[in-house]
């Protein structure tokens, strides 16, 4: 009998040795070729790069994952909490594996097999890091099997807060929100500090499933899953009954519930200014660094320049318009139904850009005005445009491009139908009152630039009428023939070879022959030929003779000296057409090359960002590289100001 037992004693002793022997070469063979997880320490994800106006207001971010990385210690414990309670509540007490909870899940799987529901998992967070960072996505167990080995060694080279941190930035919550405070300012609007524990909560419910738990589409299945984890914050004591029972009341609410319109007003709008910087840096430094370097980039836009700018260009161009007739409606709805006006106008696509102006539709045409229903508008009155207001310019084309033409209108039937989408303004009438007038987006367009000419700051821009009409950037892209606006160029050259403003210069015709046989007959806007004149008369007068025969004496050769010096053109060809603005350049060149005639001839580069800093907040570009020595002094001991050395080439 002992011999027996001995004998089944020694078998079990071999069996439970060999059995570990498997499992750990089980073990060994998955673990053979898995990744380093030291790598996770010097993670950096792709995070969203911000640009900022000169006086700090946000502008704008490039990204292609909305991700705004915060590190641990700024996280506030509220956050922390919600999350460790809703995924994973033994994360500080466990390595890597949670036994326990691997147990229950087990068991309440069963039941739910049983019971025909999907099963749970019981990954914790770090095996939820491991898993979006390392592994594959993959419902599979020699997944599951390395990932619990690479969770454990995870442990061992990261602290809980680096893996937690690295959980926070790197969880997708939905609304192509990448990490918690991307989400919570998609969502809310807020900063981490700002949540209330219902949100904070809402957040925390999301990582399960984004889509499921939609707070619109899916709001009763996303408020029962936030409620589970108010119940598991107050179970696991990191709030109180009295705010357990205060958030749960609290209805969920996010920016996604609020109309489209004010959703619109809230986001970041792509302008010209933006789009420009944003197009210069990935000509430099790549998508992938802009897209998701984490950069911060301080532009020299000045937001209250920039809104004068965009306001008198708009205007001008609109009454430029105007002053030729009316376009027509932006589109005329199809099957229009008066009742659901507010439904169908909000499908059309349009430019919104134009403030103040706002997208209208017709309602109804009377004999002598038209009701209209006006977006973004609530109000129980009735809104009319009057005839009278339009008849004047209201003109129909037959032509877009051509000046008024045909019949002017008779009655609002000849201007509007009912269904056309149009842009009304509210203004002020001569009695004082308000009332609302129509609009129209102009064909004609233009652009403006404002430079600081001493540093070549850009400090408003322009691209044309509506960056939502038309992305193509005037100031920049366009290249246009800058005529007239050359000549001081040419002016400039004559005066380095020694003529001076009251140097005679023969105003008289010039026939110069072409390679087609035709002879190039340059005349002056006036038809007229003035004779011997002063240097001075002629640049006053912008004689086009007298330009001709200054660059001819002067020789071409200088004056593409100086015009390439100067930016207008890189390479000028030897051509007398150039002289009097024939090449093509952009209004960016134009307008730094004008600004060296302001500055006493110093050589500027214009620039649309002052600096750029990556995400630890080195600086990796600035602008004004000068060195001020003087300025680095930190007392004032009646010294002279800092003196900072004008560095720009002499031009």
């Amino acid at each position: 009998m002992i011999r027996f037992l001995s004998g089944l004693f020694a078998f079990g002793v071999t069996s439970a040795c060999f059995g570990v022997l498997a499992f750990a070469g089980v073990f060994a063979w998955f673990a053979r070729d898995l990744p380093r997880t030291e790598q996770l320490a010097s993670y950096e994800p792709p995070t969203l790069s911000r640009v900022h106006s000169g006086d700090g207001v946000l502008m704008a971010e490039f990204a292609r994952e909305r991700r705004l990385y915060t590190p641990i210690d700024e996280v506030p414990d509220l956050v922390r909490h919600a999350f460790i309670s809703a995924e994973d509540k033994h994360f500080y007490l466990h390595t890597g594996v949670d036994g326990l909870g691997l147990i229950k899940a087990m068991i309440d799987n069963v039941r739910r097999y049983s019971s025909g529901r999907d099963l749970r998992g019981a990954s914790t967070i770090t095996q939820q890091v491991v898993k979006n960072f390392l592994l594959s996505g993959e419902k599979a167990v020699t997944r599951k099997i390395k990932e619990a080995l690479l969770a454990q060694r995870l442990e061992s080279a990261l602290s809980k807060d680096q893996i937690l941190e690295l959980y926070l930035n790197e969880i997708f919550l939905g609304s192509n929100s990448y990490g918690v405070t991307a989400a919570t300012a998609n969502y809310f609007g807020k900063r981490l500090e700002e949540l209330e524990p219902q949100e904070v909560a809402f957040l925390a419910a999301l990582p399960k499933a984004p889509s499921t738990y939609h707070p619109v589409r899916r709001k009763e299945a996303a408020t029962i899953r936030r409620d589970y984890v108010l119940k598991e914050m107050r179970e696991n004591g990191y709030i109180t009954a009295d705010e357990y029972q205060a958030a749960k009341a609290a209805p969920l609410e996010t920016l996604l519930d609020k109309p489209l319109e004010e959703r619109r007003r809230t986001r970041l709008s792509i302008n010209y200014f933006s789009e420009e910087i944003r197009r210069q840096l990935v000509d430099k430094m790549g998508e992938d660094k802009v897209y998701g370097g984490g950069l911060s980039i301080r532009a020299t836009v000045d937001p209250q320049l920039q809104e004068l700018a965009r306001n008198t260009l708009q205007k001008r161009l609109y009454e430029y318009s105007v002053d030729r007739g009316y376009i027509g409606p932006i589109e005329q709805i199809e099957e229009f139904d008066p009742a659901d006006w507010r439904n169908q106008l909000g499908k059309i696509r349009v430019p919104r850009d134009v403030k103040p102006w706002k997208v209208a539709v017709v309602l109804e045409v009377g004999e002598r005005s038209a009701r209209i229903g006006v977006a973004g508008v609530e109000t129980d009155d009735a809104i009319y445009l009057s005839f009278s207001d339009v008849r004047e310019w209201a003109t129909r084309r037959t032509k877009p491009h051509l000046a008024a033409e045909g019949p002017a209108p008779q009655s609002p039937s000849d201007v509007w139908a009912v269904g056309d989408v149009i842009y009304v303004e509210q203004v002020t009438g001569d009695d004082g009152a308000l009332r609302w007038s129509m609009r129209q987006i102009p064909n004609v367009n233009g652009a403006l630039v404002a430079m600081d000419p001493h540093t070549g700051r850009v400090l408003a821009m322009q691209g044309g009428f509506s960056y939502q009409s038309s992305v193509f950037n005037r100031a920049t892209q366009a290249k246009r023939q800058p005529g007239s606006s050359f000549k001081p160029f040419v002016y400039a050259a004559a005066l380095e070879s020694g003529y001076r403003p009251n140097t005679i210069v023969l105003d008289a015709p010039v026939v110069l022959p072409q390679l087609d046989g035709d002879d190039w007959k340059p005349k002056n806007y006036s038809g007229k030929f003035y004779g011997p004149s002063p240097l001075r008369w002629g640049i006053e007068k912008s004689q086009n003779l007298m330009t001709v025969r200054v660059a001819m004496e002067v020789g071409l050769e200088k004056v593409a000296e100086y015009a390439e010096t100067f930016g207008v053109y890189n390479e000028m060809p030897p051509l007398l057409s150039y002289a009097l603005g024939a090449g093509e350049t952009t209004l960016m060149k134009m307008t730094a090359s004008y600004a060296m005639f302001v500055n006493g001839g110093k050589r500027i580069d214009p620039t649309l960002i002052d600096r750029i800093q990556d995400r630890h907040g080195s600086t990796i570009f600035r602008h004004d590289d000068r060195i001020c020595t003087e300025c680095l002094t930190s007392e004032w001991f009646n010294q002279p100001e800092p003196y900072v050395p004008d560095e720009g080439q002499q031009v």
